[in-house]
């Protein structure tokens, strides 16, 4: 669990009071009566709250109001946390100490819900599929309140119990209040001792302490072993997932500045070149992201695509710096842009070297995000075409020097960045993703120049995406090889020495990199 360093006080917490019970309140003698003529059994010392009752107690703290609505948005609606988020910070108009705390809130409660869940099933008297969903909601957030952020246990208790009222009912407030007063008996490590003091099975131990499904632990000491790592790092890499993610940000080459983001308190980033870490706050208030030429971009997303650019296609085909005449006249193909990210790096890096990017997206309004991604990129430079990426491989046989295929995958390796991500993947999205990413290599390959270059990645380390599906492609033909990728990502680097290489492919870690887990295989076709 991270722990917030917000304070996240008991705002708003003091009742408003009226007047001292004169007037039309019929006070005589000490005793406070109502409009209505009845006794009120208070002492001279208290005063009257302007509000009834039932006004008092139905209120909502607007920054855990944001995050309540955030959960409901990604239980009931399947949304998007950092869709979702956003918006409901400027409709509630929170400044920017609460929007961090409803960040925070609403982020940490959606990462850490398995073990929420394992603290509230032993304080519920039912079934947790049972409770209303709302209720549940309601208590993930005050958990996650009261067991990783430093909050007054009684201001967690009331504002959670007051937001339940405004926004469930006076009914079921209460049992939140009964519950959350058991969950607030222990801290988070007592409550992990409770739950696994007795458990054998290291798998469920790591599950519930760090709150990834059992299978995604499974499959990460897996991925660790086939990329070369240590399985022992298994609880440095679940606990990475777990830190609140850096903002990276990335001056498109040639055409954007960090200038603006550095005074404003963003730090140089380390690993590549342009990159820079950003202090948080809104970053569109700054120039050069909203038009475009500054992005928003995770550390590993640059060094992959600026990987690609540099492959040196000359005679031998190794992958090296840049050739000295740059990629004068060639095209680059992103064959899965959207939603343009990558595609607006790889366009200014084609910029530079004289070459010229077509963006695929099948998804016309994806493919909209791709364009807008692009706009800062002289238009000259790209084309954004609308169609199957499966089909470019037949109607574009052998046209592009370069290929980018980014395939739609699990995205276990942006677990950090998506915390909903871990609880509604299954097993089965790497059965049903698997042909698709195969269909869609095969296209790149058959689009791709003899002589070219195929870059294959996935935002995710598990094997069946990365390894399992370029293997079989090699298989298949005679007229592949793998490049050095870890070679290829140490020559874009700034330190030269990221240790990413295994058997030629080459595989980021949060907990090594701190990145998203991007896997990069280099596919060269020989001429």
């Amino acid at each position: 669990m991270s722990e917030s360093g917000t304070s996240g006080n008991g705002r708003g917490q003091g009742r408003q009071s009226g007047g001292q019970g004169s007037g039309g309140q019929g006070s005589r003698g000490g005793i406070r009566r109502n409009a209505q003529g009845r006794e009120r059994n208070r002492g001279p010392q208290r005063g009257f709250t302007e509000n009834a009752p039932s006004q008092r107690t139905r209120r909502a703290d607007p920054a855990r109001l944001v995050a309540f609505e955030v959960l409901r948005a990604v239980a009931a609606e399947d949304a998007y946390a950092n869709l979702v988020l956003p918006a409901r910070i400027r409709h509630h108009g929170l400044d920017k100490r609460d929007a961090g705390f409803a960040t925070e809130l609403s982020y940490g409660a959606l990462r850490g819900q398995g073990t929420y869940d394992a603290v509230l099933a032993r304080c519920v008297d039912r079934p947790l599929d049972q409770l209303d969903p709302a209720v549940l909601d309601a208590l993930r957030i005050g958990a996650h309140q009261l067991l990783a952020m430093r909050v007054p246990a009684h201001a967690a208790l009331d504002e959670t119990v007051g937001l339940a009222r405004a926004v469930i009912g006076a009914g079921p407030s209460g049992l939140i209040n009964a519950v959350l007063r058991k969950v607030s008996a222990h801290s988070l490590d007592e409550w992990l001792d409770l739950l696994l003091r007795d458990e054998p099975d290291e798998t469920k131990v790591a599950s519930v302490r760090y709150a990834h499904p059992e299978w995604i632990v499974r499959a990460f000491r897996q991925s660790l072993v086939a990329h070369g790592r240590p399985v022992t790092e298994i609880n440095e890499l679940l606990e990475a997932d777990n830190a609140a993610p850096v903002v990276n940000l990335v001056a498109l080459p040639g055409l954007g500045s960090l200038a603006e983001a550095l005074e404003g308190g963003a730090t140089p980033g380390e690993l590549v070149e342009g990159s820079a870490l950003s202090s948080g706050g809104d970053l569109g208030r700054l120039a050069s992201v909203r038009d475009g030429s500054t992005r928003v971009q995770d550390v590993g997303s640059q060094l992959v695509a600026r990987a690609l650019a540099a492959v040196d296609l000359s005679a031998d085909g190794t992958a090296g710096a840049v050739p000295e005449n740059g990629a004068d006249g060639e095209r680059w193909l992103d064959l899965c842009a959207g939603p343009g990210g990558k595609a607006a790096l790889l366009g200014a890096l084609a910029r530079q070297q004289g070459a010229t990017l077509l963006a695929n997206e099948p998804a016309p309004h994806r493919a909209k995000l791709v364009r807008q991604a692009l706009a800062a990129v002289p238009h000259e430079v790209w084309h954004v075409r609308t169609g199957d990426g499966r089909e470019v491989g037949t109607e574009m046989a052998e046209s592009f020097d370069r290929v980018l295929v980014d395939v739609p995958c699990t995205g276990l390796g942006a677990l950090r960045r998506r915390p909903e991500s871990r609880w509604r993947r299954t097993p089965k999205d790497l059965v049903d993703l698997g042909p698709l990413q195969r269909e869609l290599l095969r296209s790149a390959l058959d689009a791709v120049k003899p002589g070219g270059v195929v870059a294959y990645v996935t935002c995710s380390p598990h094997p069946a995406e990365t390894t399992a599906v370029v293997s079989d492609a090699l298989r298949k033909r005679d007229d592949l090889e793998l490049l050095d990728a870890g070679a290829a990502l140490d020559r874009v680097s700034l330190t030269g020495h990221l240790e990413a290489g295994h058997e030629l492919t080459a595989q980021l870690w949060p907990h090594r990199h701190r990145t998203d887990a991007m896997f990069l295989a280099l596919i060269h076709k020989k001429a």
